[in-house]
């Protein structure tokens, strides 16, 4: 089992600004820095939002103390950004719109991720804030086929690449235009992580994209899956990972990859679970689309278009840059799998009996 390693700084209790607070890696987020002791801001789209946060919170179990405080600001607008900025001394910028359903146009997820990302950045240099850390994704770095199918930091999602989802393009072009701005302006530095499929502990009450597929596997929703081989990690190591990106004087101007492991297949991630609940091995996916039946599935059926366009390759996704710099060290990901599966069944999302 993987022991994380503290992450301390002489600046460990200047304020650090969240955006993103109600989804996984922000709630997480928040629970790591207040019990770290950091003053910590959330900003949030709008008032009432507080009380997911504070779920959240109770949930880790970490007690907020006098350490929380709130901010109203929408990455669709200029307003309440100064106001957020004001007092900070990091920026973690997890938020990004990620649509339940395809969205109308891609411009409908492109444009809030890119411009959002914009506003953030602009609203820390104003601040004179140093460096900001932004949450971006594999989606941005692997998802133009390459004959060998490594891929590093180095490596690039092509944006017009056929068949890419919304979603994926707009994680490339908000991260693009986030590097560009900090080119353009020396002022400010920009550390960029990019996530795999995150899995771990749910804090909040409506499980992410990918918690929700071990939720799913769980209570029978699919009891087959597409072919499909992804990156797997901890958001408790994302986590960790975004901190030590924010207080590390290499991680100035860098991206990192945050992956547990290799590669694994949704039928491979029904295997561990079967294996650590048998108890739900009735419930669980029995079989595995080809290749050829999930293209021409995706051709109605816009879940599989993501399973589509990676055509059953198995990529080999390196995070030797995120241990050798940062000195990161993620957990196994069957951990992760059966920490995942834990807390649904705790939540009481699953069947009492899946455990």
């Amino acid at each position: 089992m993987n022991t994380q390693k503290a992450v301390t700084s002489a600046s460990q209790r200047e304020r650090v600004l969240v955006t993103g607070g109600t989804g996984l890696v922000g709630s997480h987020s928040i629970a790591r820095l207040v019990g770290d002791g950091y003053q910590t801001r959330v900003t949030i789209r709008e008032p009432g939002q507080e009380a997911q946060v504070l779920v959240a919170l109770r949930r880790a179990g970490v007690d907020p103390a006098d350490r929380l405080e709130f901010a109203v600001a929408d990455l669709g607008a200029d307003g309440g950004w100064a106001e957020a900025m004001d007092g900070v001394g990091h920026v973690l910028h997890h938020a990004s719109p990620f649509p339940v359903t395809p969205p109308k146009t891609e411009d409908d997820v492109v444009l809030p991720a890119r411009d959002g990302a914009l506003r953030v950045l602009a609203a820390a240099r104003q601040a004179g804030i140093p460096r900001v850390v932004m949450t971006s994704s594999y989606a941005a770095v692997g998802y133009t086929v390459k004959p060998d199918n490594h891929y590093s930091e180095a490596d690039w999602t092509d944006p017009d690449t056929e068949g890419l989802p919304a979603y994926h393009k707009s994680k490339v072009l908000a991260e693009r235009a986030a590097w560009d701005y900090a080119n353009a302006h020396g002022d400010i530095e920009l550390t960029v992580v990019n996530p795999t499929g995150i899995f771990g502990p749910q804090l909040g009450d409506r499980p992410s994209g990918s918690v929700g597929l071990v939720r799913n596997m769980l209570t029978g929703r699919m009891p087959v899956v597409p072919i499909m081989y992804f990156g797997v990690v901890d958001v408790r190591d994302v986590v960790d990972l975004h901190l030590r990106a924010m207080l590390h004087p290499k991680a100035a101007g860098e991206r990192f990859i945050a992956v547990g492991g290799p590669s694994i297949s949704l039928f491979g991630m029904a295997r561990v679970l079967r294996e650590h609940f048998p108890a739900a091995a009735g419930l669980l996916p029995s079989a595995e689309l080809t290749i050829e039946q999930v293209r021409e599935a995706a051709k109605t059926e816009p879940a599989l278009r993501d399973a589509a366009a990676l055509g059953g390759r198995i990529p080999v996704i390196s995070n030797e840059k995120a241990r050798s710099v940062l000195g990161w060290e993620p957990r196994d990901i069957v951990e992760t799998i059966v920490a995942t599966a834990d807390s649904q069944i705790r939540l009481g999302l699953t069947p009492a009996d899946a455990g």
